[in-house]
């Protein structure tokens, strides 16, 4: 790593600088949008129960209902639907999916005109849903126009960013949304563990508690680090290549231990959240009682519901994702196959059995992750801003360590075609 930083800062590389400079530059008007409130509009102060989600990637600008209130969020569910469209559910985009490059350029068109559609329904809805009945028609469409155009401001700064800057600029963009509430977490916590008022040693010990809560947290860091880094790589030898020519070369395949990511947990909060909604659209007390005491994540019965779920759609989704009967069918066309496997229906229940047994211990890591920030708050006397884990978290360490791969093949690829051209 430091020798990355260091070949940064040479004079080869002034160009890779810029694009930093740029991408810093970007986020920084993100961050500075946050703070920009819709006119006619005040701070939420109500709890914002499974919105709290929203809230915490874009940086708490849903609780200032700000500008970019609405954040990416909608363009991450049209993401999320169009890569489900295109597993042989409609074969129009399965096609484009096939097209290669001009595919993928017609998919993310659809994609962000998709996002776009979602961005205005969802700020129609939290125009109501927060304002009320004091409102009229004029006001809802009005709040509604300015937070999908804040949302449409955030897809193209993600645009330049990905093109003129480093790593991809909507990943960044929650990145950055989620890394501002940071330091603001940290004084809290402080505040809230050390009370100069006492005795030295009640002083004392709560510097302990909070330098203690510090290092639990950067554990939690390095835990997710090595998880998501974590894989297991299947050997693959293929008959039209012979060892000794390839000098005893071997390919793998790698499949992650969390190959899902942060799309069950994401899916898991989604559908929890309807019966929540469905109690405030009824209005009745017997639905809003039972809703509250048995489908909200932070009752036991939710909690495990909340869990089941997790495993569920990760199943669903690293299977969707990696489909074993065509990576066997494609291995066995191509010449290829697994060293003690026979090709075809072996090779498949071969992979099938290894993604099962991984997709467990990814599923069992996003439901930690996704529970220690419940769980901490139900424990401690702590405020519910103070978090330890959660997907906020696992989506900036995933996001960081892609962005600093993209830095560092940069760095080396350049290193070699200056190498190459000296010869």
């Amino acid at each position: 790593m430091f020798k990355t930083m260091k070949e940064l800062f040479t004079s080869s590389n002034k160009d890779l600088r810029h694009r930093i400079y740029f991408t810093l530059v970007c986020l920084t008007v993100f961050i500075l949008g946050i703070s920009i409130r819709v006119p006619g509009t005040e701070n939420l102060t109500k709890n914002l129960g499974f919105l709290e989600l929203i809230n915490t990637i874009g940086g708490g600008a849903l609780k200032n209902f700000s500008i970019f209130a609405l954040g990416v969020m909608p363009y991450i569910t049209a993401s999320i639907i169009m890569q489900l469209l295109q597993m042989d559910i409609i074969p129009y985009f399965t096609e484009l999916r096939k097209q290669g490059h001009t595919g993928r350029q017609k998919i993310n068109q659809i994609t962000r005109y998709m996002g776009i559609a979602f961005a205005f329904i969802e700020g129609y809805a939290f125009a109501f849903a927060f304002l009320g009945r004091t409102g009229n028609p004029l006001q809802y469409m009005y709040i509604s126009v300015v937070l999908t155009a804040g949302t449409a401001l955030l897809l193209w700064i993600g645009d330049q960013i990905t093109q003129k800057g480093i790593g991809n600029g909507v990943s960044l963009i929650i990145m950055a949304g989620i890394v501002a509430t940071l330091p603001q977490m940290f004084i809290t916590a402080f505040q809230s563990l050390v009370t100069f008022d006492g005795t030295t040693q009640v002083i004392a010990l709560g510097i302990i508690k909070f330098i203690l809560f510090i290092l639990v947290y950067f554990a939690i860091v390095i835990g997710m680090i090595f998880v998501q880094e974590s894989e297991r790589r299947i050997p693959i030898q293929y008959a039209n290549k012979s060892t000794s020519a390839y000098g005893n070369a071997q390919s793998f395949m790698p499949i992650k231990v969390n190959t899902a990511g942060v799309i069950p947990v994401i899916f898991a909060s989604s559908l929890l959240s309807i019966p929540s909604i469905v109690a405030q659209v009824v209005n009745k007390d017997a639905v809003t009682l039972f809703v509250q005491k048995y489908l909200t994540y932070t009752t036991p019965v939710g909690f495990i519901i909340y869990v089941i779920f997790i495993f569920f759609f990760a199943y669903f989704y690293t299977f969707i994702q990696l489909k074993p009967d065509e990576f066997a069918k494609n291995l066995q066309d191509n010449g290829g196959y697994i060293p003690g496997i026979r090709p075809g229906e072996e090779t498949k229940k071969y992979v099938n059995k290894i993604l099962s047994r991984l997709t467990v211990l990814g599923a069992t890591f996003l439901s930690v992750i996704a529970g220690l920030p419940i769980l901490f708050t139900r424990f401690t006397s702590l405020p519910t801003t103070i978090t330890i884990g959660g997907t906020g978290l696992l989506i900036v360490v995933g996001v960081a360590l892609e962005t600093y791969k993209q830095l560092e093949g940069s760095i080396l690829t350049r290193s070699y075609k200056r190498g190459y051209s000296k010869r």
